[in-house]
């Protein structure tokens, strides 16, 4: 599980950081909205932990940009502040759940847990990109209403560039988001799939979904291909 950590406060962003990561987490952290924004926004994340007054874009800010580009990653608001207004203040913005400082650090990783596994029930349900589609609770994948058959780590590799349609991915992100941030292989691993996957998805409908970026990464098409 991969957490972002937004927080100013070099001290409780290390405890965090290092907390986190006892307990299984792949963890970054960032000491400022603006550069918090951006890593939310260009990574992949299980779930992110955000103060609300930072430097730059407070969380309030932060969380309501995510939300307005479609980035439903849960977000679990942290912050000094216990009154009720700065709680409803930030639900309201589109974060998924509130704790105030000082915090009880089991109940901090209870709740992030939680967050993850309502991210994973959330992105149960069906997505598509043109007449390419997945469903990830029956880990079923279509071409138009041709079914598609495919291997575990194929579905894995669909379904996590489904998910970011028509952004470039590294081969990093890739790595990292469908064999584990722990991954120890070959990350030519990647091509490999990547080859594999157009063979299934791609060659056999005429279609061209899977791009590659020389230098960049890949990207699926937002309209199938």
């Amino acid at each position: 599980m991969r957490i972002l950590v937004i927080e100013d406060d070099s001290v409780i962003a290390d405890a965090v950081r290092r907390g986190l990561a006892a307990e299984g987490f792949a963890v970054e952290v960032a000491e400022d909205g603006d550069d918090g924004l951006w890593m939310a926004t260009e990574g992949t994340w299980d779930a992110i932990v955000l103060d609300l007054m930072l430097p730059g874009r407070d969380g309030l800010a932060v969380c309501r940009e995510l939300r307005a580009a479609g980035r439903w990653t849960p977000i679990l608001m942290l912050t000094a502040r216990d009154a009720e207004t700065d709680q409803t203040n930030g639900l309201d913005v589109g974060a998924d759940d509130y704790l105030a400082k000082p915090f009880s650090f089991p109940i901090l990783v209870a709740r992030v847990r939680a967050l993850c596994r309502r991210g994973v029930e959330r992105d149960s349900a069906p997505v598509a990109a043109g007449d390419l589609r997945i469903d990830p609770r029956g880990r079923r994948a279509w071409r138009g209403e041709t079914e598609i058959t495919l291997t575990t780590r194929q579905f894995d590799l669909l379904e996590f560039l489904v998910r970011r349609s028509g952004r470039v991915l590294t081969r990093d992100e890739i790595v990292s988001g469908v064999w584990g941030f722990d991954f120890a292989g070959d990350p030519n691993i990647v091509e490999v799939y990547v080859r594999r996957l157009r063979m299934r998805i791609d060659e056999p409908f005429a279609r061209h979904a899977i791009e590659t970026l020389r230098g960049a990464g890949y990207r699926l098409a937002a309209d199938g291909g």
